[in-house]
């Protein structure tokens, strides 16, 4: 196909090479921008007329010839054309088609640069709107179980060793903290980085033509237009900050996967997964694989190398837009469908889990759980803490070399490590937890105390 039948081809007189066609497009990518480039282009012709650039005759075939292209995307019975480089080009082809010259008029005051970047953003908060959504369900999953089990104990870790019981309730409020913190980025893309529109910046510098580029800020949702045109086309902050913003989140649904795949193992055996988010093995009969919390646990390698690519492909280009931009959107759609796929799939698994609160009460009664409620109760009568953590180490030690817990300690173990004439507390897990008193902590109040405030956040969103 000749270079002239393309939009940008009169300043060329032969034809492009095929393999650098094949290089060049991006319709397979950014063809999903088709709802978004219309939109962004209604908009842009109503300011046009508004203005008094277009006529209104031309600025309503275009408003017609605009709502049959949508259709026909919308139907599935849009052609497309080897001449149809990437989104923005096929619409204003076909546009053209339907509408003739005033379809030619369409691109009048804005370039690709600025109807790119915009389309981008449109895109973007479409997608963070329904992904706060999905964020507020996985928090929601996590309350409910939280909720149902304020008085299942079970062992706290540090180091994958077992360090202190808590309530369950208490370590599934945990991960609520995280995917709160997570809504709070996504919240602050959708209305800080996102609130902003580049349309009618132009190629670099501007247009030449009286816009009103608040117009089409508002008419397209935005709270103002940006306010340099060489950053309104060079800049990809917002998707940096929607991919951060990403990669935080799969990097605690990962750990939240992590424990699912520790817990689900028949050496902890803490839950049991539903059948709807486990499959099986094609050799080993026996199996039940949580592969829904594996693939959860991986999908933090994906979304963090999409924030660490588009990062390196911004750091090296010089103002104002470069072609390099065109695989932004490489980085950005895989984030947003690895999210879209991810959060459905960890809500169900959450929600149909089955805690095993008996296996779990088990791992509590056995070990070394209690020693540092001993050493506080050592404090309490009077002992600097350092001499009282010795002390308690000391009968660890000795209880260890017998394979006991502390529980049964004899009095001879007791009277080695210096505590003869001291009162043992009840060293049990139900009150080491309810020991726990401090704002954030996991006695039973305290764990309420979260639970009714992570609720009311949710219902105030």
């Amino acid at each position: 196909m000749s270079d002239q039948q393309r939009l940008w081809g009169g300043r060329f007189s032969g034809t492009s090479d095929e393999a650098f066609d094949r290089l060049n497009a991006s319709f397979a990518v950014d063809s999903r921008m088709w709802a978004q480039d219309i939109e962004g282009s209604r908009a842009h012709v109503r300011m046009l007329a508004a203005v008094g650039v277009l006529s209104n005759e031309d600025a309503e075939a275009i408003a017609g010839g605009l709502d049959q292209v949508y259709a026909e995307f919308a139907n599935g019975s849009f052609v497309v054309q080897p001449s149809d480089e990437d989104i923005h080009t096929a619409v204003e082809r076909r546009l053209t088609e339907l509408v003739g010259d005033p379809g030619r008029r369409v691109h009048t005051g804005r370039s690709r640069n600025d109807q790119v970047a915009t389309d981008v953003l449109l895109y973007l908060r479409d997608a963070v709107d329904h992904q706060l959504i999905a964020i507020t369900q996985l928090i929601d999953a996590l309350l409910v179980q939280a909720e149902s089990h304020i008085d299942s104990l079970l062992p706290g870790y540090t180091h994958l060793q077992r360090a202190q019981p808590v309530r369950l309730a208490h370590h599934l409020l945990a991960y609520v903290q995280m995917f709160i913190r997570d809504h709070g980025r996504f919240a602050q893309v959708r209305h800080g980085a996102l609130a902003e529109s580049p349309l009618g910046a132009g190629a670099l510098s501007g247009v030449g033509f009286p816009i009103d580029r608040a117009m089409t800020a508002a008419s397209l949702g935005f709270a103002a237009p940006t306010a340099n045109s060489l950053d309104s086309v060079a800049s990809r902050d917002a998707l940096a900050d929607y991919l951060h913003a990403a990669a935080m989140l799969c990097v605690h649904v990962s750990r939240l996967g992590e424990e699912m795949v520790l817990w689900a193992s028949e050496e902890i055996g803490f839950i049991e997964l539903s059948d709807a988010f486990t499959s099986g093995s094609s050799m080993l009969p026996q199996k039940k694989n949580p592969d829904a919390a594996e693939l959860a646990r991986a999908k933090a390698a994906r979304v963090i190398a999409d924030y660490a690519g588009l990062q390196g492909l911004v750091a090296k280009l010089p103002l104002a837009y470069n072609k390099d931009l065109q695989e932004d959107k490489h980085f950005l759609f895989d984030a947003i469908d690895t999210i879209d796929l991810l959060l459905p799939a960890v809500t169900g698994m959450l929600a149909g889990a089955q805690f095993r609160t008996e296996a779990m009460a088990r791992a509590c009664a056995d070990g070394y759980l209690g020693a540092t409620d001993l050493a506080d109760h050592l404090v309490r009568h009077g002992w600097p803490f350092r001499r009282a953590h010795e002390a308690v180490g000391t009968l660890v030690r000795a209880c260890i070399a017998r394979g006991v817990g502390l529980t049964e300690a004899t009095a001879a173990e007791i009277a080695l490590a210096g505590l003869a004439d001291i009162d043992m507390p009840d060293l049990g897990a139900s009150a080491s937890v309810e020991a726990k008193v401090s704002f954030g902590g996991t006695s039973r109040a305290r764990v309420v105390e979260q639970l009714m405030a992570a609720k009311a956040q949710l219902a105030a969103w």
